[in-house]
Formats: structure tokens, C-alpha cells, sequence
């Protein structure tokens, strides 16, 4: 059985496109038998590819997480269709495939060759227990939960952005959105004390202050040497300069951020 994790909407978007970009008529067909959507989705000739894809969409969005039978095992719905997608790779320039992959990354996931016969595989970029895309989910569902709609925004242009590919957008919206998260934690905490602190890093320090940044961990301390301090200067760099930061160190900012920021949003929620 599999254990590939759920993906995101973007991702499941971009592997469709591609399976109708790539896939004949005939052959579209073959992988709609493959992924039990037969029922679904009508094999006439007279439907064209792009129809039948734009109905394949909107059944895996709504059903994604259904457990299916292939080849390769027991597997949701949507891991099916990432998986036919992956196999159209080889046949695929460049700029075709470059928002797939970027979905795949987002999501925790790389493709890879086979040693002997060269063929791609997925395989998961991250360990099991990160999972990101269920950490995106946790944190949008726990900003909502707060009314933390600023950060909220903030997060989604990150995400947009790195989707689209704009490594300095999205690198600098992450340090919006995690500076404005923390901004708005001390504001729900300490309203009487917040008024008093001018600057997010003095917001920050508040935060450490009052025990709800560890001290003793080195999550946030006075010294500029803490984890907090070391990841804002680490999201300073690159942020608003076109054509400084490539796709490997942007993605592994989202990654960071989206990790802390679920982090911070749990004790809050705990807290309470």
C-alpha cells in the first residue's frame, strides 16, 4: 500500500494539464480505465481531451482522497493521477513541466529516474512525519480559527508565488506573512504591552518576555543569536531582489516557515 500523502490543489491542476497536454485521445482514455473514473467521465471520441480533463479536475478535487486500485497498489485518487502525470515526464519540455514540479516540491515530493531503466518515479523529498501538505492545511484552518486574516493573505501570495515561480515574491511575502503571524500573537496575548512596542522584532521580544517564545530553548533571546533572529535574517536575504534566489532555496523556505508557523499556531491554540 502507498503512503504518499495528499496534494495540494495546484499540484492535482498542473498534473491534469499536463496528462491532456501529453495524452492522445486513445490514450486518455486508458489512463481514465486506470484510475476507475470510467463511470465518471465519458470515453466518446466526439468529447474532446480538454473536456474530458476539465471533468477529470473536478472529480479528483472533490474525491481525491478516495482509495483506488492500480498496478502499483491500493492508492488515493489523487496519487493515481500524480502518478500518470509522472510518467508523461520524459516527453516533456522544460517550461511544460516546470509548474508540476514546482507543485510537487511545495508538496514535499521530488521525481527521480530509476537507475537501470531511467524511468521517473515519485518519491517523497521530505520525511513522513513533516507531511507538508496536511502542515499547510493546519495552518490555514488555525489562521482562520484566530481571525488572523493579514498573515493569511500574506501566506497565500507566498504560496501563489511560489507556484508561479517568482522565487523574490514569494521569499519576501513569507517574511511578511511570519513577522505579521507573530505581530498578531503578541497583540492577541499581550494587548496592554504590545502598545508599547514599535518595531515586529521588539513585538518579538516581548513574545520571549513573556515565555511564549522559549528563552531557554534559544527560540527567541536578547543576543540576536536564537533560532527566531537567525530565520528572519536567513528570510531578509533575497526577499525583494529579482533573480537572487533559486527554486532549491526558495522552496526550503516555505518549508521552514510553514513548519514554525504551525508550530507557534498550535501552542497558541493549546493555550487556550
Amino acid at each position: 500500500m502507498s503512503h504518499i500523502h495528499s496534494f495540494t490543489r495546484p499540484t492535482i491542476l498542473a498534473a491534469i494539464e499536463l496528462l491532456a497536454e501529453k495524452l492522445s485521445q486513445a490514450s486518455f482514455d486508458q489512463m481514465i480505465l486506470r484510475v476507475e473514473l470510467e463511470q465518471e467521465i465519458p470515453q466518446r471520441k466526439e468529447v474532446s481531451v480538454k473536456s474530458k480533463s476539465t471533468r477529470m479536475a473536478s472529480l479528483v478535487l472533490q474525491s481525491g482522497s478516495q482509495m483506488i486500485n492500480t498496478v502499483d497498489g491500493k492508492m488515493t485518487l489523487a496519487e493515481a493521477v500524480i502518478r500518470e502525470a509522472v510518467k508523461v515526464l520524459p516527453a516533456t519540455n522544460e517550461t511544460e513541466r516546470e509548474s508540476f514540479l514546482r507543485g510537487l516540491a511545495r508538496d514535499g515530493y521530488v521525481v527521480a529516474a530509476e537507475e537501470q531503466s531511467g524511468r521517473p518515479y515519485l518519491r517523497a523529498a521530505l520525511p513522513d512525519e513533516i507531511n507538508l501538505p496536511a502542515t499547510d492545511d493546519e495552518v490555514h484552518s488555525l489562521l482562520k480559527y484566530f481571525n488572523f486574516f493579514m498573515p493569511l493573505g500574506h501566506l497565500d501570495q507566498a504560496i501563489d508565488a511560489h507556484t508561479r515561480g517568482d522565487w523574490a515574491a514569494a521569499n519576501a511575502q513569507m517574511r511578511t506573512f511570519l513577522e505579521g503571524l507573530l505581530d498578531d500573537i503578541a497583540r492577541h496575548e499581550f494587548p496592554a504591552d504590545v502598545e508599547n512596542r514599535k518595531t515586529s522584532e521588539n513585538r518579538r521580544t516581548l513574545l520571549a518576555e513573556k515565555g511564549f517564545l522559549s528563552s531557554s530553548r534559544n527560540e527567541m533571546t536578547t543576543d540576536g543569536k536564537s533560532f527566531v533572529s537567525g530565520l528572519f535574517k536567513m528570510l531578509h536575504s533575497d526577499g525583494s531582489h529579482p533573480g537572487l534566489s533559486d527554486e532549491e532555496h526558495s522552496t526550503f523556505r516555505l518549508h521552514l516557515v510553514l513548519v514554525t508557523s504551525r508550530t507557534v499556531l498550535r501552542r497558541l491554540y493549546f493555550k487556550h
